[in-house]
């Protein structure tokens, strides 16, 4: 079970701000929220500790680093026994390719995300990761016309508990 962090107003206006700009100095953060700068910064180093803040990285567009195509994947495997599904996640986090994936539930057991070059790019993929494992029972991929809502334009996570 995920443990839900004690977060006070202030925490909350903190994590809006810093999931839309987390490169603002902390002084202006400190006067958006109504806080001291020392205690803005006390409080980002706490929910980095805390695991509240997991990563601060560049969003950076696909495109522009020669991967235009982007492709959902759902991964059906054979089995799932532990040794099983353990085999499949070392595989796909070796992959550059995977930028994102998730074990989930219903027709399929893994969503993966995949940003590519080319078509051809993807066929060589999906002979190494999913042909040539005989774990894997069928995938079914999803191409990506264009992004509707990406990283850059998302909401902040706790704008949308209001």
């Amino acid at each position: 079970m995920t443990k839900t962090a004690a977060l006070d107003r202030f925490d909350h206006a903190l994590l809006v701000l810093v999931q839309q700009d987390n490169q603002m100095p902390a002084r202006l953060l400190a006067e958006q929220i109504g806080l001291s700068e020392s205690a803005v910064l006390r409080r980002l180093r706490r929910l980095r500790a805390e695991g509240v803040i997991v990563a601060d990285r560049a969003m950076v567009r696909p495109a522009a680093l020669g991967l235009p195509l982007t492709l959902h994947v759902l991964v059906s495997l054979e089995r799932e026994s532990a040794v099983a599904l353990d085999a499949f996640i070392r595989k796909t986090r070796a992959r550059p390719e995977v930028r994102q994936a998730w074990y989930v539930t219903g027709e399929a057991d893994f969503v993966l995300l995949l940003q590519l070059p080319d078509m051809e790019a993807y066929d060589r993929f999906a002979r190494q990761v999913f042909h040539d494992d005989p774990n894997v029972k069928a995938f079914r991929t999803i191409v990506a016309m264009r992004e509707i809502v990406g990283p850059a334009d998302a909401r902040p996570l706790m704008a949308m508990r209001e």
